[in-house]
């Protein structure tokens, strides 16, 4: 038995909270579990300088812990004058995940960043990221839309992501921290709406995974992320 008493195939509760952030021109609280994060959206009437004159836009995501996020406080990395490893990894997924289903040129020459802000982590926070930015953005494309600042929803498909592993031998979905700190095998996996594969992150940790157990993550994947985009998709029609 899972630690939270989960099914292998069971899903955290999930939930998404719009227009948290009523100064941000798109926000969401997205919770997996105990992880909760923060994501916001700001628009910028300007492109990243190497990208003016290109005739469309961008969107990137920044990543951030909050020191109590976890059960010691963790040094802020802005008081260190560099972002490590794993924060330059997770932002970068982030951003890649949403251009996935962007249509840039539709944005005109802007920028939206996305921040995305841990509160609490217990595992997924990644994953939670990417699932609760695309509402974010999603709301920032409203707010455009309904100043007439773009004719058309940039916005091609949803996308939201989900851990899968092998703990004990197992094949499990989405991973709390207690799962993820002695899983066998931690995968990350990014999807859209239609079922295409965005990115996929696969790790084992002493023992080789096979082509079936890896098959038989994608597939607790496919079922997860089918689920957190009907969740998307209820929320932002106000279902």
């Amino acid at each position: 038995m899972r630690p939270s008493q989960r099914a292998l195939d069971q899903m955290r509760t999930v939930t998404l909270q719009r227009g948290v952030a009523p100064f941000a021109e798109g926000s969401c609280m997205v919770s997996f579990g105990d992880t909760k994060v923060l994501c916001t959206a700001s628009l910028e009437e300007k492109p990243p300088l190497w990208l003016r004159g290109a005739g469309k836009g961008w969107v990137t995501a920044e990543y951030a812990m909050l020191p109590r996020a976890t059960l010691e406080r963790k040094k802020r990395e802005g008081t260190s004058g560099r972002l490590s490893g794993r924060t330059q990894e997770i932002q970068r997924l982030i951003g890649r995940s949403l251009r996935a289903v962007t249509n840039l040129p539709a944005i005109g020459e802007r920028q939206i960043i996305l921040d995305c802000d841990v509160l609490q982590a217990d595992g997924g926070t990644r994953t939670a990221s990417v699932t609760g930015a695309w509402v974010a953005l999603w709301e920032c494309v409203q707010w455009m839309q309904k100043r007439s600042m773009i004719s058309l929803n940039p916005l091609r498909d949803h996308v939201a992501a989900v851990s899968c592993g092998i703990v004990n031998g197992e094949v499990v979905l989405d991973l709390e921290y207690q799962e993820d700190s002695t899983a066998e095998t931690d995968a990350n996996f990014v999807l859209t709406g239609s079922g295409g594969l965005v990115e996929v992150q696969a790790t084992a940790e002493g023992k080789p995974f096979s082509e079936e157990e890896f098959n038989a993550m994608l597939g607790l994947a496919r079922k997860g992320i089918a689920d957190l985009i009907e969740l998307q998709k209820k929320v932002i029609h106000g279902a």
